[in-house]
């Protein structure tokens, strides 16, 4: 039903989406879930608005918040390396799902100029229990933990080949203001392990063979890519 309302939208047909991306857990997003939470819950909190690169924090003076992604395109990233562990356009919830980690391990990072409502942790939950959203909590927090899951397998078992075209699908479906700000070597060299050199030539042979367009490092189109390199 997801899909269907996503298609009808953009006038995109079924079959000129690759597969990779339909059986992946972000054609899966619970959108009318995270539409219903953020509806209950936005007048609550505090908007924001960040600028394309802005830090945001988890914990702020001992206290732990979440976010609401009104409009734009985030990322989450590990502390000390910088690694992106997750990135979703909006509407999207941030926060909910880590809120019993302890420490301050993760941070978002806005991708683009993003519009954002900051709640504190504490009140989400009381709100999610005022309103009984218990169903769209579950909703969000097996979406957000399957596309962390997916990005985890991914990097520690698949090949560079599978990497790369998993990234490259991913980054087909980011925000067009984002895709057309960020070379595809610097998006899967953020996301992944992989040496800068291997990532390249990798793309520069689906180039060759007309599975792909760059334009400037951009991603600019993208076929639906064979099982093996």
């Amino acid at each position: 039903m997801i899909l269907a309302e996503i298609l009808k939208l953009t006038s995109i047909d079924i079959k000129d989406i690759p597969s990779d991306y339909l059986n992946s857990t972000l054609a899966k997003k619970p959108l009318e879930h995270i539409r219903t939470l953020m509806d209950s819950m936005s007048p609550y909190g505090e908007k924001i608005t960040s600028v394309k690169g802005e830090v945001l924090r988890y914990q702020i003076n001992g206290r732990r918040y979440c976010y609401l992604l009104e409009s734009g395109s985030i990322s989450l990233n590990r502390r000390g390396d910088g690694m992106v562990l997750n990135s979703e356009r909006s509407p999207f919830i941030m926060g909910v799902s880590n809120q019993s980690a302890y420490g301050d391990r993760l941070y978002i990072r806005a991708l683009e100029k993003s519009v954002l409502i900051r709640l504190p942790l504490e009140r989400f939950n009381l709100l999610v229990e005022k309103f009984v959203l218990w169903e769209s909590t579950c909703a969000l927090l097996i979406y957000t933990s399957s596309r962390i899951f997916e990005h985890c397998t991914m990097i520690v078992q698949m090949s560079s080949y599978d990497i790369i075209k998993f990234q490259l699908n991913q980054l087909m479906h980011e925000s067009p203001g984002f895709r057309a700000n960020i070379t595809a070597a610097n998006y899967i060299k953020e996301r992944t392990y992989l040496s800068r050199s291997n990532i390249m030539r990798i793309i520069s042979d689906l180039r060759s063979a007309g599975l792909l367009t760059i334009e400037k490092g951009v991603l600019v189109e993208l076929k639906s890519l064979p099982p093996k390199y």
